[in-house]
């Protein structure tokens, strides 16, 4: 996982998310945890998109460094913020698990609903998840 900076801010009750080492990339939200979590999506389908052109995405620089070079203005009522972006590696492996029946049966009921394997489910809610708590 990846931890890039974003800039946050609001303006008239709707909360914005700017990435700077991700030119054009940013996340929007009725509060500042739905934009974080729309910038994080931003993110990952920006840095995927760059990945279908063969271009590497930018290593994220420091929260120090973007302090330092005066992206954020304070004043303004911007703040930083880290956006974590969680990239597949392109392989999967085999994970053995162990759930309640009732629990393994509701996921295969939402997987279903969704249109979606167990595990697309799994590894859907897992990122949602972790991108919560960073």
């Amino acid at each position: 996982m990846s931890n890039y900076v974003g800039v946050i801010d609001q303006t008239e009750g709707n909360w914005g998310v700017r990435i700077p080492d991700l030119a054009g990339c940013y996340g929007a939200g009725e509060s500042a945890e739905a934009a974080i979590r729309d910038a994080a999506s931003a993110a990952r389908e920006w840095i995927l998109h760059q990945a279908g052109s063969g271009v590497k995405p930018p290593k994220a620089r420091a929260m120090s460094e973007i302090l330092a070079s005066g992206e954020i203005d304070v004043a303004a009522g911007e703040a930083a913020v880290l956006i974590g972006v969680l990239i597949d590696d392109g392989r999967t492996v085999r994970a053995n698990l162990t759930f309640d029946a009732g629990l393994l049966g509701a996921i295969d009921a939402a997987a279903s609903e969704r249109g979606l394997t167990r595990s697309a489910f799994l590894a859907s809610a897992a990122r949602e998840k972790i991108s919560q708590t960073r």
